[in-house]
């Protein structure tokens, strides 16, 4: 387990994926704000289910995020693509609803960057999101991320194309 000062964020569970299932898959357009693959119907058990516990990969980490105060389960947090070579990965944050709107977002951003920079080595983080999350903007700069630009129109949401904002943030950047 990975502490802040808000979040800790340990591995997934087997509990946590029917969470996970109801509250961020199963909503059709929060999901499709937060994933780049259509929203499909997907029972919580498929292999293929985000929500699923995945396998250990060199590729990704999954992460579920646990609020200290409370030790609820409060969302989840990845790195993704991981590229050993590059030494650079791209990082993601869901928080259940409940748990939207508290600060926590930044904190999962720091943790995340902690594993990232301190533990697996990479030297470069990015997060791609849509232009209105601001929330996610928001926690990404506060944990020291800087706007690198923005890909107009390049996200199909729920019937409209919306541009991303892509952040970075590079390992001699980062104040652990």
């Amino acid at each position: 387990m990975i502490r802040g000062e808000k979040v800790a964020l340990r591995t997934r569970r087997d509990s946590d994926v029917p969470v996970f299932q109801a509250e961020l898959y199963e909503d059709v357009a929060t999901r499709s704000r937060a994933g780049s693959e259509p929203w499909r119907p997907l029972p919580p058990d498929a292999a293929d289910s985000p929500a699923a516990v995945a396998a250990p990969s060199d590729r990704r980490a999954y992460f579920s995020v646990v609020e200290l105060a409370s030790q609820e389960l409060a969302g989840e947090a990845l790195l993704a693509g991981i590229d050993m070579h590059n030494r650079s990965a791209h990082l993601g944050i869901s928080m259940l609803p409940a748990f939207q709107g508290r600060g926590l977002g930044a904190d999962v951003v720091r943790v995340l960057c902690e594993y990232g920079f301190a533990v697996r080595g990479l030297h470069r983080l990015q997060i791609e999101t849509l232009a209105d999350n601001t929330a996610m903007i928001t926690a990404a700069t506060r944990a020291g991320f800087s706007v690198e630009g923005t890909l107009r129109r390049s996200a199909w949401v729920y019937g409209a194309f919306v541009d991303l904002v892509v952040l970075g943030l590079l390992a001699e950047e980062w104040a652990p």
